[in-house]
């Protein structure tokens, strides 16, 4: 519980980190006012807690369909390709939230 708390953390402020860093590079007083720093820590937040929010659901929905599917392969062995398949699917929502965090991370 407390490694998905430190993981969940660090994937909510590294990219605060990464904002702070672009908007003192940046040297334009306009991007380091206080407002600008408000936007880009919301966008920021944003992008970590889609990714944190698509890690989560991905690894509830393979612990459900993992034990599932290791109990339908114990009893039919010929099942292998169709288990395999569900564990895979949810991989996909860790993508589509890497990706969709990524989109936001380009409006800083």
């Amino acid at each position: 519980m407390l490694s998905a708390a430190a993981i969940a953390a660090a994937s909510i402020f590294a990219p605060l980190g990464f904002a702070a860093e672009e908007a003192a590079a940046s040297g334009d007083a306009a991007a380091t006012s206080i407002g600008e720093g408000i936007r880009v820590a919301g966008i920021a937040l944003a992008a970590g807690l889609a990714l944190v929010g698509s890690a989560l659901g991905t690894g509830r929905a393979q612990a459900s369909i993992g034990a599932g599917g290791t109990g339908a392969l114990a009893e039919k062995p010929e099942l292998f390709t169709n288990v395999l398949i569900l564990v895979a699917l949810p991989e996909t929502i860790v993508v589509l939230g890497f990706v969709i965090g990524f989109l936001i991370l380009l409006e800083i």
